[in-house]
């Protein structure tokens, strides 16, 4: 089974083949291009590398949120134009999700935190256990005050990843909290691939016209918009 897995939910841009539980190709981006520019270019480049072709591709994979409200569009907007092109299924994989899957081996709690800004982040908590990965709560928008306390409940190693984890690591005095090396700190499509390949061994596919981002709070342009239509509304 050859998969075809890409995250562009924050800044770096990576897409991965991954065949029979094997990464085969995996194609990392960090240099500020917009992810319109470099995401197809970046497919293209991994299929013809590793002398592949779309056609052979029989599932794709994406993180499809939280995060960057413009990167997550474009990633699963991406994903669905390939797999409707050749009529393959879709995997939704949770952002925050991914990057638990970066510490496979290990023996930690993971906090994903992604920043969400107004002094919150985009958070989950994921127990792993050596090759077993438990998740301990939703996906969720949280203020980081509000998470402290959770952390500091941890009977745990804890290591924090994500574009958020320096913002959680810089508030908490916590012994037991560090930062991952920063080599493992981000979200990247192996890690994608690895949470999809699980999700599609127990049947969880999508099709492309049901394959959507997971935003989990509303755009500042919707808020800004939704308040505006309240205070039309005050003033009727």
């Amino acid at each position: 089974m050859l998969m075809l897995s890409v995250d562009s939910s924050a800044a770096p841009a990576s897409v991965c083949l991954f065949e029979d539980g094997k990464v085969i190709a995996d194609y990392y981006l960090n240099t500020g291009f917009t992810h319109s520019q470099t995401l197809m270019a970046m497919t293209e480049s991994v299929l013809k590398i590793s002398g592949k072709s779309a056609d052979m591709i029989d599932v794709y994979a994406v993180n499809s949120g939280p995060g960057s409200f413009t990167g997550v569009r474009i990633g699963v907007s991406a994903v669905k134009g390939m797999a409707y092109a050749s009529d393959k299924p879709c995997i939704e994989v949770s952002t925050l999700q991914s990057m638990a899957y970066n510490f496979l081996g290990s023996h930690a709690v993971i906090c994903a935190c992604m920043d969400a800004r107004r002094s919150q982040v985009y958070n989950a908590l994921f127990r792993v256990n050596g090759d077993e990965i438990e998740r301990l709560c939703d996906d969720r928008a949280i203020a980081i005050e509000d998470l402290l306390p959770e952390l500091q409940a941890l009977n745990d190693e804890i290591i924090l990843v994500g574009d958020g984890a320096e913002l959680v690591f810089g508030s908490t005095d916590n012994a037991s909290v560090r930062l991952a090396a920063p080599q493992l700190r981000y979200q990247r499509a192996s890690s994608v691939a690895m949470a999809a390949l699980e999700k599609y061994n127990r049947g969880e596919s999508v099709t492309p016209a049901a394959l959507m981002p997971r935003y989990l709070r509303l755009s500042q342009a919707e808020r800004e918009r939704n308040a505006k239509k309240e205070r039309e509304g005050n003033e009727t």
